[in-house]
């Protein structure tokens, strides 16, 4: 078996798709329910409109009716790839790995927002301030995300869930396919051509700190770490120009897993373009590039012009020598061939032509559909009116609200209060009412704003005694930390939560009310759509009777959902007025609290606060696995602390000395006090273990360790 190029012939997606729909395991639910109470009436109606061919459908669910299982069923039953999206990275998390369970043998992906930090290019006119692009990804995001995107094109039974960021601009997905780089057994290629490849699609060679998107070569043996492989790398082996081997190889430990006939290596960037594209986009950059400097130099704006040259032209000098340069996308028009104004490819055109849509929150998430566009634009034009980027970095860009829906055939919104878009342009509606627990609505009360404090404190302790949980709703950030102060000073375990806090804080914080670190969470609008919190039994919701879209019909509706997990839900309204909104959520909360009540006396069921295990909420770690530097990070601890308990003699089960509680890197004070009162030939003991303890480090590239102990070594000297 020989093989002796890269990709002869191109690929086509559509061909891709339908070998994978032929070669992929079907979707399978796995779960110990079965469909209840309106479930199943709502599962055949969802799907019966969905094979009818409608294109639009919305699954009305109140919250704890088990919206995300029907979902769930509804996919089961289609056997379509599906995009979900959700309005928030922490609903996002929750809904993958909700999914995950109820499909453990089938591919659900997370694809967000992969940087922890992300501060745009744009220019500001009125100050004269460039701020040039600065961005922190997060590397377990990332991986997630390209993940997500070769689990696309790699199988048919995938599930993503994603935020709107799955509308902004992607390489196009037939140049992603073919610049991905096939390996297989017997093929005859010399090892530098593979490595000139890797090079090609952003892979860098690393034969020390080995991890994802780096390989390393020793001998006849190329090591590959695949951009999307969390603690899985693989191992090729030569004779002369034949691949001999393929192999997964476990990180942690270079243990094989499994033998490979055929592997395939997947792009390390997303923003990639082949060779051949390149060479054909530059004359047309030049040719951009040229009618700008006309265009500019005719209106007398020199200074642009000239910055426009040098910048465009150093971006040039680099694709032609690297293949890459910084900002790449913003040439992404000339490199994908799109005419101008057309829409960017996004990880939609990733997807086969039958995909399902799912929208989580539809009346959260669609708005947001067509909001990223206008802020893009407005930020991108300034940088084009003043000669940092050409016309056509308009074109690398989300895409419209209009484009969205053109790549849609079909999607089910999903929501206990859907807006405007879904009421106009649904052709079926699926009510989901009951609740298989039998859990009631909450009872709403109506206080007044006087003593409104000191009212929800008696409250709240009257949950801390039932061992339950509590949220706040205030108008503004201020209110909220203040409110936190205030209910701490009062020994109350108490947290905030709002747009300041970082994605991932949010959700550890939110698990951390799970599990009862904290018994209160005072938030503002973070803490109504979606969040699955059955722990949570009151509900205060301040300024309740002010206009706005926080204290909207939609928004209360959704505020007091959170607390219809709960068998002892109860939500207090402080208002000295009750507002129309007000009495059109308390009118729809009842309504739906009768027709449950009714449905529990039919069937005789009691009320009983959903039992859920504490998931990770976020997290770029989706599952229990350690990471390799989680595993490093521990196995240096467990070394450290093992070496300070030998320098002091102490027995490592000795678990009530302080010393077998000691790290290294902080508890210098104590040391010094131990060696302080050691005899000098315990003292001479210490200064050798720790020579060596500062040598072998240094045998082990580990300076950070061997910094430590020559610091050690010093602050012994001078306490003597």
């Amino acid at each position: 078996m020989t093989d002796t190029c890269w990709m002869e012939t191109e690929i086509s997606l559509t061909d891709l798709h339908a070998k994978n729909k032929k070669q992929s395991q079907p979707f399978k639910l796995v779960s110990k329910y079965q469909p209840t109470g309106d479930q199943p009436a709502a599962i055949n109606k969802i799907c019966a409109s969905i094979q009818a061919g409608n294109r639009f459908q919305t699954l009305v669910g109140v919250t704890g009716s088990g919206k995300t299982f029907t979902m769930a069923n509804v996919i089961q039953k289609l056997q379509r790839p599906t995009l979900v999206l959700a309005h928030t990275k922490t609903l996002a998390a929750q809904l993958c790995a909700e999914f995950k369970a109820l499909f453990p043998e089938n591919a659900v992906e997370y694809y967000v927002s992969y940087y922890d930090y992300y501060q745009p290019e744009s220019y500001v006119a009125r100050t004269d301030t460039y701020i040039e692009k600065d961005a922190s990804i997060n590397e377990d995001i990332d991986r997630l995300s390209h993940l997500a995107v070769s689990s696309i094109l790699e199988r048919n039974d995938v599930i993503i869930v994603a935020t709107v960021s799955c509308i902004y601009g992607l390489i196009s997905p037939l140049d992603y396919v073919n610049l991905t780089l096939p390996i297989k057994v017997g093929q005859i290629k010399p090892i530098k051509d593979i490595v000139t490849k890797l090079i090609s699609i952003q892979y860098v060679r690393d034969d020390f700190d080995f991890k994802r998107g780096a390989f390393r070569l020793r001998g006849d043996t190329l090591d590959i770490f695949p951009i999307e492989s969390e603690n899985m790398y693989i191992r090729i082996k030569f004779f002369d120009d034949e691949v001999e081997s393929i192999s997964e190889m476990q990180a942690l430990n270079n243990n094989v897993i499994s033998k490979r006939t055929f592997v395939s290596i997947n792009p390390a960037s997303r923003y990639l373009v082949r060779e051949e594209a390149i060479k054909e986009a530059i004359p047309n950059i030049q040719a951009e590039l040229q009618a700008r400097l006309a265009e500019l130099q005719n209106t007398g704006k020199i200074v642009e012009a000239y910055r426009l040259e040098q910048r465009t032209n150093y971006d040039l000098a680099m694709m032609q020598e690297t293949g890459f340069c910084k900002g790449i996308e913003n040439y992404s028009r000339h490199l994908s061939q799109r005419l101008p104004g057309s829409a960017p490819y996004t990880l939609v055109d990733f997807f086969p032509d039958d995909f399902l849509l799912m929208i989580d929150e539809s009346h959260m998430t669609i708005p947001q559909l067509g909001a990223m566009y206008l802020g893009d634009h407005s930020r991108k034009q300034a940088l084009v009116d003043y000669g940092f980027r050409l016309p056509s970095c308009l074109d690398n860009r989300p895409l419209t609200k209009d484009e969205f829906w053109q790549k849609i055939k079909q999607a089910l919104f999903v929501s206990a209060t859907p807006g405007d878009f879904e009421h106009e342009n649904s052709a079926t509606f699926a009510e989901q009412i009951i609740r298989p627990t039998g859990l009631l609505d909450p009872e709403i009360e109506i206080h007044p704003e006087k003593d409104q404090i000191a009212y929800a404190l008696r409250q709240i302790n009257l949950r801390i005694e039932r061992n339950e949980r509590t949220l706040l709703l205030t108008t503004t950030k201020r209110l909220a930390e203040e409110i936190s102060e205030h209910l701490k000073k009062n020994g109350i375990k108490a947290a905030y939560i709002h747009a300041d806090v970082p994605n991932q804080k949010r959700s550890e914080i939110l698990r951390d009310l799970r599990i009862g670190k904290y018994d209160v969470l005072i938030g503002i609008n973070l803490l109504r759509e979606g969040i699955d919190l059955p722990e949570v039994s009151l509900i205060g919701i301040f300024d309740a009777d002010k206009q706005g879209l926080s204290r909207s019909t939609t928004s209360l509706i959704q505020i007091i959902g959170r607390a219809s997990r709960n068998a002892h839900g109860h939500v207090i309204l402080f208002a000295d007025t009750v507002s129309e909104s007000m009495l059109e959520a308390i009118t729809e909360t009842n309504r739906r609290r009768q027709i449950q009540q009714a449905y529990n006396a039919e069937h005789h069921i009691v009320p009983k606060t959903v039992q859920k295990g504490v998931r990770e909420l976020l997290s770029t770690k989706l599952d229990t696995r350690e990471s390799e530097t989680e595993y490093k990070a521990r196995k240096a601890n467990q070394r450290r602390k093992k070496q300070v308990l030998d320098l002091a003699g102490v027995d490592n089960n000795e678990e009530h000395t302080f010393m077998s509680k000691l790290e290294i890197s902080e508890h210098y004070a104590e040391l010094i006090k131990a060696y302080q009162v050691a005899t000098k030939e315990e003292q001479t003991m210490f200064g050798q273990q720790i020579e060596q303890v500062q040598k072998q480090a240094i045998n082990d590239l580990d300076f950070e360790t061997a910094a430590k102990m020559r610091d050690l070594k010093a602050l012994l000297d001078v306490s003597i």
